[in-house]
């Protein structure tokens, strides 16, 4: 079985004006952006975090905190795994404790990396709110989560997987539905 690109649903232009928009209603909702911070989780969550802090500085002429969550000791399937998880840092240099956070991650799709970022979350602080900033939702949740802000809905099937590359890791800019096929 191999991974086959199916489409493109994103390319780097779509994908900023998503990021664009996201910031426009995060402001919205907010109302104000004094008490509002973004957390965004690895992998692909950081970059579009530090995209989305640098719109949202950029349109409200403030300086939104920014931190980086790692959540593989919260993910509720880490006896199941076969190969060892890697465990990379957090790091979140603020105080959680009242704040407004905005959990940013590429994809959204059973809820549970979502739980995982809240459990983390909450082990750090007693945030007043958390909303939750995605840049696809596939759909097929497992846990009753969904997200505040998404750049795109993407219908998908189970059997398909949503590729989220950023320039920032992957050299390119671009979502991409992928299925397997055999050869």
């Amino acid at each position: 079985m191999a991974l086959i690109r199916k489409a493109t649903v994103m390319d780097e232009k779509a994908i900023m004006q998503a990021l664009r928009r996201i910031a426009h209603e995060i402001i919205e909702h907010n109302k104000s952006t004094d008490n509002l911070a973004l957390v965004g989780i690895r992998k692909r969550g950081a970059p579009l975090a530090d995209r989305l802090q640098s719109l949202l500085n950029e349109i409200e002429g403030a300086s939104i905190p920014l931190g980086i969550l790692d959540i593989t000791l919260y993910r509720d399937d880490l006896t199941r795994r076969q190969d060892q998880p890697e465990v990379h840092t957090t790091d979140v240099p603020f105080d959680l404790d009242k704040k407004d956070i905005v959990i940013v991650d590429d994809v959204l799709y059973t809820g549970r990396t979502t739980r995982a970022a809240m459990d983390a979350l909450i082990d750090l602080g007693r945030p007043d709110t958390i909303q939750l900033a995605v840049l696809v939702d596939r759909g097929h949740r497992e846990l009753p989560i969904r997200a505040d802000y998404v750049g795109k809905n993407v219908p998908t099937s189970r059997g398909e997987r949503v590729n989220v590359m950023v320039k920032e890791i992957d050299d390119v800019d671009r979502v991409d539905i992928l299925e397997d096929r055999q050869e």
